[in-house]
């Protein structure tokens, strides 16, 4: 049986928990927030920066869904989290996730980690998010994201 690639990882993922999606292949990278509005044709507030940090205490993953044009306030985070924030080790975040740092998408993790999302993505209509890749998006109404992932609002 073949490996499942991390794009068809998050495809099931998002069908499973209702989400409409179709992901783009972006003939550039998206690897960061500015490169993905440039391709993705929206301002870089639209983009979904997902941002894996590991509690200090417990040293369980927790995934930061931060707009684009933001940076992740690690203080406030630790408030809603329970605990301060580090960052995580790139071999630890594939391992428990399946995807490697700079493609990690809001679902279709390997192991269920806590979701966090910033406020501000829900000022849009339409968000992009990463897809498994770091060329691969999806774009997504963010109220049905957050919804359809459990994430807690910050800010």
């Amino acid at each position: 049986m073949a490996k499942q690639s991390s794009k068809d990882r998050v495809a099931e993922a998002a069908a499973a928990v209702g989400l409409n999606i179709t992901i783009t292949l972006m003939p550039e990278s998206t690897r960061t927030a500015e490169e993905a509005a440039k391709a993705c044709k929206c301002t870089v507030g639209q983009i979904v920066k997902s941002l894996i940090f590991q509690r200090e205490d417990t040293e369980e993953l927790v995934l930061l869904l931060i707009a684009g044009d933001r940076q992740a306030d690690l203080e406030a985070a630790a408030q809603i989290v329970g605990g301060p924030l580090t960052r995580a080790d790139a071999r630890h975040v594939r391992k428990v996730t399946g995807f490697a740092i700079g493609g990690v998408a809001p679902l279709g993790h390997l192991s269920p980690i806590p979701v966090y999302m910033d406020a501000s993505l829900l000022t849009h209509d339409l968000v992009w998010a990463a897809a498994g890749a770091p060329n691969a998006v999806f774009a997504v109404n963010p109220q049905a994201l957050k919804e359809a992932i459990s994430a807690h609002v910050m800010g």
